[in-house]
């Protein structure tokens, strides 16, 4: 994708002016993003999906039996018949995962870090539905799909924003509005981190909201740590080999300081361990057990192949890649694999192809290493036969 073309989606400017004056930094209103966009689901099917058992869902009743109040799926068939006529929120998570055709949505979005992008999450709500005024540590573009929804924008929040008392949602206990939009099918807000943001439904609306990974710095640190955990001995310990005689046997002088610092900085340093783990937590699937593979021999599947079977992405599986040196690091669904360079285009290739054959896979076949990394990815589920 050309950084350097006016995008539609955008509103007409470039990606690299959008991520120049607004990626992060303030909200960008879109009429018309996506033109007669008609959504490829309806409330129905999208209630249908709450239903199911790997399916993360929601709903929120502001005036339920206390205020609102939050009800987690999966939900029984006769959940939605007994909600009320206005102030009710549906909402359910990943469906990138479980429909190919919302999934497609997130193409229009190529100029951002795939590994980047966490889910598609689609929400509907009867008039009057909202989940209150609230913020996001993360950025979100939020695609109108049906009806009409008005979005008020406010303060720039923080950990201190004070809340209202509620044991599962994170409501704002004030909201200063400075801006407010109503959005029709097809219009998007784009939305940086901590904006507070207030979404309420003029009539049955759908809304979807594509969300972005962004790790906290505890996270960083308590994952990153113990990744590096794995593989130091217990040799590698605090040492003083040129301490001085000290005055006051209870004092922590600045050297020690420095010499623990330096421990630190020995391992946290390191540049391959720390994209190795980055990139594995970056490609972490939201739900891990949807990433099964099957055992199968190296012959029997480049037999298949060249009977005909097209290998593809499992919806739940991530993948990116990176180079080291003359090498290259596959990340698929949280595990990583150094390999030789000569594989980067297959890589590529892996990363972005809607469907692997051996067509597109060509020569790859013939090398021993390709082959190899293609069945290991059907065997870790990250890869599948389309037929299944």
């Amino acid at each position: 994708m050309n950084p350097d073309i006016p995008l539609q989606l955008l509103g007409g400017i470039t990606a690299r002016e959008f991520l120049r004056d607004y990626w992060q930094k303030k909200p960008l209103l879109i009429r018309q993003a996506l033109p007669d966009f008609e959504s490829p689901i309806d409330a129905d099917e999208l209630a249908g999906l709450a239903l199911e058992e790997e399916v993360e869902s929601r709903l929120v009743i502001e005036h339920g039996e206390r205020p609102w109040e939050l009800r987690r799926g999966p939900f029984a068939e006769d959940a939605f018949s007994t909600l009320p006529e206005r102030e009710w929120t549906l909402l359910v998570q990943a469906v990138d995962q479980f429909v190919p055709e919302v999934a497609e949505l997130l193409e229009h979005f190529r100029f951002l870090p795939s590994w980047r992008i966490d889910d598609v999450m689609i929400s509907f709500a009867a008039p009057g539905g909202s989940v209150g005024p609230h913020f996001d540590n993360y950025d979100v573009f939020l695609l109108q799909a049906q009806g009409k929804r008005n979005w008020k924008i406010g303060q720039m929040c923080n950990s201190e924003s004070p809340l209202l008392q509620h044991a599962d949602l994170r409501i704002l206990a004030e909201f200063e509005e400075s801006a407010e939009w109503v959005l029709e099918p097809g219009d998007m807000l784009y939305l940086p981190p901590r904006l507070a943001h207030f979404g309420i439904a003029e009539d049955d609306c759908m809304t979807y909201s594509v969300g972005f990974r962004a790790p906290s710095a505890a996270e960083v640190l308590t994952h990153f740590t113990d990744f590096l955990s794995q593989y130091l001995t217990d040799e590698e310990r605090y040492t003083d080999a040129d301490a001085q005689p000290v005055s006051d046997p209870h004092q922590i002088q600045g050297d020690a300081l420095d010499r623990l610092k330096g421990l630190l900085a020995e391992h946290m340093s390191d540049e391959r361990m720390l994209l190795t783990w980055f990139g594995q937590f970056m490609t972490e699937p939201r739900y891990p057990e949807l990433v099964a593979g099957e055992e199968l021999g190296e012959e029997d599947f480049i037999n298949s192949l060249q009977d005909g079977a097209i290998l593809v992405r499992n919806p739940s599986a991530r993948l990116a890649w990176s180079e080291v040196d003359d090498d290259v690091l596959l990340f698929a669904s949280g595990q990583s694999r150094y390999l030789p360079g000569r594989l980067r285009e297959l890589l590529k290739l892996v990363c972005s192809a809607d469907a692997l054959h051996s067509e597109n896979l060509g020569e790859w076949l013939a090398d021993e290493d390709g082959r190899d990394l293609l069945c290991e990815l059907v065997k870790q589920g990250s890869l599948g036969f389309a037929d299944e």
